[in-house]
């Protein structure tokens, strides 16, 4: 076949980038050398328009194992049960154009390939969370796409047994055209059984496992690297279909094979399917790969090598075996009714070579497809932060707005999405949905991670460098206020399009403000992934997602039993805030909610103080393990007022426990999002060692109230204002369940 600009164009790749293909090749490809350019290069694969900027963040320090590079992030969090040291593996990515088109199985398998990053390391994955964007709740696709993604999450990793325990949601008209769904996962594993990707060894045979190969997911990693239209649906076919029964097979034979010594390297099968990792293991390796396509194990009849190699079936894995360990090995994925194949072998040449037939049909050098592949500097433009508020409108009715305020899509209660999730499965989940953290305990130890997923958008979108510090701050404040210390943050950075200099200008404002935060704090970033073109030329010509740097970030607690919740614990204990309130108004969800003014209208984000940031976090997990606090809670979405109500409304017994809070802020500054706060509870015979602390810490404490029961009630200036605990909780639970039975109001 004559490769045609046509044909070029439809691989995703510009003219230019196929005068480096004819270079790299020093002839014309075939239309399967094409494709496994195409993918290699996608955005996906290659990072082309973000290994630049990437490379700004701080990846290494004195916990981490294996940052960036390899499938996912290795920490060290100390001894496991038999004294052995042991290791957190963790990463976040995307599945969002997927999600979109076909939002159930497109979540669904973005679970699954989350968790194969984790396995494939030697873990068992014990948690996973996610972060998800819809668009407005009454748009008319909208109530389909939540649905469809919460129970492609929900079945996938319930099936597999691996607790689905946190995460979040957000709903901003941006995302009409455009969801995200963010998967995460974490595990656990001996160091001394870390297992990576290089393959080595001339000669070591080349083994496929798993479920066969079929036509689904044919050019999913191009698909994802392009933005929408109105003909978005025409991608169905590019959709993987997941089997999370033989998921779970998979992980049981994988662990089971690598308490051997047979294993030289692993690799799942994800993006790109057998072409990124036959090429991801040869090339890390500095050796060449050849691969027999007639001894792939395929689903379907009659399919071509162009077909095989650019699948994205689900569960499979590549492997490279010592030399006369195959039969070891096939005995084991036979035993668990899974597929096994040699299929190849490593050689000494540098190239990917394919036979079919008897013939070869591919030969391509592997430099090209993998450290050498196009990296763009593309041209960008920095956000100019908006001009600061002018005035703030008058709050009149305290108790009014924050009802309207815990009620509101971003507020409300995801209890309607995380009670279809098994969140026990294994009985080490220690904080269950709905907290700052979710907690997991290490299996047969006293420790436990903490686990959170945060981020932003509209902060970032006002200001990105500001809003990358904030959602590092933020995961960092989260695991702190479990008690969790800090060890390091995978993130998934999903922009729009890169060629658009003022997007490029957003996705370089995030890392650079995401790099201060992780230096200043001490939380690497380990592992990540980038999702660029999250666009839809359908919904507005051009219409960008806001800039959603998603960050999921891990601690670990020495000992389970004193983390720390969000619930106010009885009646009488005293509310202190910590930190110093500034009252900054810009960019909050009171403004947004109760006066209609958001993006550019809003003024600047609430600045991020790194350096109180770390010594409030430090006080605050120093505190939790002495035993003095009752209840802690961050302060972000809503202001202060807020997380008092949340606490209010987390509390469970023989009644509802509210609060008295006395102040002499002004009542709009009450919904301000200031930084770097917590609210604690701190029983009376503690408050005087807690406030020496605080001055030797050096950190703003302030009394503020006192917890009482069944109310609200905020004492200001002007007057009294009260709410009930049960009506602040009605407010708080009506969202979701009205959205999903068709009771918002369609635009």
């Amino acid at each position: 076949m004559t490769i045609t600009p046509d044909i070029v164009a439809g691989h995703g790749l510009s003219p230019e980038e196929y005068d480096w293909v004819l270079q790299a090749m020093g002839r014309e490809p075939n239309l399967l050398e094409l494709g496994i350019f195409s993918v290699m290069w996608s955005e996906h694969c290659s990072y082309k328009s973000s290994r630049l900027h990437l490379a700004k963040l701080p990846t290494t320090g004195p916990q981490v194992i294996c940052g960036p590079g390899e499938n996912a992030g290795v920490v060290d969090i100390g001894p496991g049960p038999d004294g052995q040291p042991q290791a957190a593996i963790f990463k976040m990515e995307s599945h969002n154009h997927p999600s979109y088109i076909e939002p159930h199985q497109g979540a669904a398998t973005g679970v699954g390939g989350i968790l194969r990053d984790v396995f494939t390391m030697g873990a068992r994955p014990v948690a996973n969370m996610n972060a998800l964007r819809f668009g407005d709740p009454s748009h008319p696709r909208m109530r389909h796409l939540i649905a469809g993604v919460v129970s492609g999450i929900g079945s996938y990793g319930n099936c597999v047994g691996v607790p689905t325990v946190g995460g979040e949601v957000n709903f901003h008209p941006a995302y009409d055209g455009n969801i995200l769904v963010n998967a995460m996962t974490v595990g656990v594993a001996d160091t001394d059984r870390i297992f990576y990707s290089a393959a080595s060894g001339v000669g070591n045979p080349i083994v496929y496992v798993g479920s066969k190969t079929g036509r689904d997911g044919i050019h999913g990693a191009t698909m994802a690297s392009a933005d929408f239209d109105e003909n978005s649906d025409e991608k169905r076919p590019t959709v993987q279909v997941g089997d999370p029964f033989t998921e779970k097979l998979l992980i049981e034979a994988c662990l089971e094979l690598m308490a051997t010594d047979a294993i030289v390297a692993i690799q799942d099968m994800g993006a790109a399917g057998l072409t990124s990792s036959s090429v991801e293991m040869a090339s890390k390796g500095g050796v060449g790969i050849e691969l027999v396509m007639d001894d792939v194990p395929q689903r379907e009849a009659g399919m071509t090598p162009y077909e095989m190699m650019l699948s994205e079936s689900q569960e499979r894995m590549l492997m490279v075996l010592k030399p006369g360990r195959e039969a070891e090995a096939e005995a084991i994925f036979r035993k668990w009714e899974l597929d096994f194949a040699v299929i190849g072998r490593v050689t000494d040449t540098g190239r990917m070579v394919l036979t079919f037939g008897g013939e070869t049909v591919a030969d391509i050098p592997l430099g090209p497809l993998a450290d050498d592949a196009p990296r763009y500097d593309r041209h960008w433009t920095p956000t100019e932060p908006p001009a600061p508020l002018a005035s703030v409108p008058a709050c009149d009715d305290v108790a009014a707005d924050l009802l309207a305020l815990v009620g509101c899509p971003d507020l409300a209660s995801r209890r309607w999405i995380w009670e279809q999730y098994d969140h026990m499965v294994g009985a080490d989940t220690v904080q269950r949905p709905g907290g700052d953290a979710a907690v997991v305990r290490v299996h047969g130890t006293d420790k436990a991670l903490a686990l959170t997923t945060d981020c932003t958008p509209r902060y970032c979108f006002a200001d990105p460098r500001e809003g990358g510090k904030q959602a590092i701050a933020e995961a960092y404040r989260n695991l702190s206020a479990v008690g969790a210390t800090p060890l390091g943050a995978t993130d998934c950075l999903n922009f729009g399009n890169p060629q658009r200099p003022e997007i490029m200008g957003q996705l370089v404002g995030c890392i650079e403000g995401m790099a201060d935060a992780c230096t200043a704090l001490a939380m690497p970033i380990v592992s990540g992934n980038v999702s660029l073109y999250n666009e839809s030329r359908a919904t507005g010509g051009g219409s960008s997602i806001l800039p959603t740097p998603a960050i999921g970030a891990v601690g670990l607690l020495a000992d389970w039993r004193k983390s720390a919740t969000i619930a106010f614990k009885a009646t009488g204990d005293v509310v202190m805030l910590i930190g110093t309130p500034r009252g900054h108004m810009g960019q909050s969800l009171w403004l947004r909610e109760r006066h209609g003014i958001e993006g550019r209208d809003a003024g600047p984000p609430p600045p991020v103080d790194l350096a109180a940031e770390r010594r409030a976090g430090e006080f605050v997990r120093a505190q939790i393990a002495a035993g003095a606090l009752t209840a802690v809670h961050d302060v972000s979405d809503g202001g202060l007022l807020v997380a008092v109500a949340e606490m209010a409304m987390a509390g469970k017994g023989a009644g509802d426990i509210g609060a008295l809070i006395h102040t002499d802020m002004a009542p709009a500054v009450l919904f301000a999002e200031d930084q770097g706060l917590y609210v604690v509870t701190v029983e009376d015979h503690h408050l005087l060692p807690f406030l020496q602390a605080a001055h030797a810490a050096d950190v703003d404490v302030a009394r503020i109230g006192r917890t009482i029961a069944d109310r609200l009630i905020v004492e200001l200036a002007d007057n009294d204002h009260v709410v009930t605990v049960a009506a602040l909780r009605s407010a708080h639970e009506a969202f979701f369940p009205a959205l999903m039975r068709g009771e918002v109001e369609l635009a």
